[in-house]
């Protein structure tokens, strides 16, 4: 039965229980049609199984999951017309690259005509024109991608699933095919539902990211917002590299080792210590002389590392912490070395106060 008012995916409070261990837990999400929404999380924290609950390969244990407007909770994987792309590909040996990716519409019995003018809008997409006769065995691995790809959007399907996809793809082509699949996905007007360990992937493709932990959605929301703003340190350890350096409140004001002062973007005076959160690229090197002020700590570098466009430095505080500075490789450089000290600062507008 069609309900009105929701077009995408909405799930309910869905768990999942194996025996007495429970890897999803009382999960309610609701995205919209043509969003790309993406479950980030580390391995054991759901989010596959989550995926596997939308396809309908497995079923929850409680809670409901609803797929353009009808409870399909209950329904087989054929019957919620979904695209699916796998970790592994699925790619059929049997099968040259028109046969993989003209299998949906076989089954369904669709006419040969309309699937030779699918199946042809698809590898055009995806760049594989002039390749329908050849095998997976011949086939590189971004080309079996490609293929995999074509094969769950050459029915028209308005939500489609992957699974790490990109996962054994090196570098670079990981990052072309990441461009790729979010403009095929906005050209369509598909719903993404994608799951990754990979944060870079997911702060690159994603118009949404739900980080899981445990069962749980940990935080959920735009790239930016979950990268910069995390409501804990889970998720701002998880999500990029962070910064926690400890802080107690003393005389109302936030203070650390030594003579440190804090001031954060959100303050929580009811906390009455916690962990002044900051990126390392929000983190500047001081000038010799600067004036003290909030937001500055001295200490030794322990290590420098240049990475081209950013020198890291890890800095050793008087306290044994390990702050991170990502300097601007800017003309000019000078590269700090191990053993030499250093003042650094960030802005209040890039921090914040979390518990732990």
């Amino acid at each position: 039965m069609r309900e009105e008012g929701f077009a995408g995916v909405r799930l309910e409070r869905v768990s999942k229980a194996y025996g007495p261990e429970t890897v999803v837990r009382e999960i309610s999400l609701a995205i919209p049609q043509g969003e790309f929404f993406t479950l980030l999380g580390p391995s054991g924290s759901g989010k596959t199984t989550t995926l596997s609950m939308i396809a309908g390969f497995t079923l929850p244990s409680q809670g409901s999951i609803h797929i353009d407007g009808r409870d399909a909770t209950r329904a087989p994987p054929r019957a919620r017309g979904l695209g699916m792309v796998f970790q592994n590909y699925a790619i059929f040996p049997h099968l040259d690259v028109f046969g993989n990716v003209a299998f949906p519409l076989t089954v369904r019995k669709v006419p040969k005509a309309e699937v030779a003018r699918r199946v042809a809008e698809a590898l055009a997409m995806v760049k594989l024109t002039g390749l329908e006769k050849r095998f997976a065995r011949q086939l590189s691995g971004g080309q079996q991608q490609r293929v995999a790809l074509a094969r769950a959007i050459v029915g028209q399907p308005r939500v489609v699933l992957m699974d790490e996809p990109l996962g054994a793809l090196d570098k670079n082509l990981r990052y072309h095919m990441q461009v790729e699949i979010k403009e095929i996905s906005r050209r369509l007007g598909m719903t993404v539902v994608y799951v990754t360990h990979d944060q870079e992937e997911a702060l690159t493709m994603s118009d949404r990211i739900a980080i899981m932990d445990r069962g749980r959605i940990a935080q959920m929301g735009p790239p930016r917002e979950v990268y910069e703003r995390p409501e804990s340190a889970f998720v701002a350890k998880f999500l990029g590299e962070a910064n926690l350096i400890r802080a107690r409140r003393r005389d109302g004001a936030l203070r650390g080792a030594g003579a440190a002062r804090f001031e954060v973007a959100a303050d929580r005076p009811g906390l009455a210590e916690g962990q002044v959160f900051v990126r390392p690229e929000k983190v500047r090197l001081l000038p010799e002389g600067a004036a003290p002020a909030a937001n500055q700590v001295a200490g030794t570098v322990r290590h420098t590392a240049f990475l081209g466009n950013v020198v890291r430095y890890e800095v050793t505080l008087p306290e044994g912490e390990v702050m991170l500075c990502d300097a601007t490789n800017a003309s000019g450089t000078v590269l700090r070395q191990p053993g030499e000290p250093v003042g650094l600062a960030w802005n209040a507008a890039d921090a914040l106060l979390l518990e732990g």
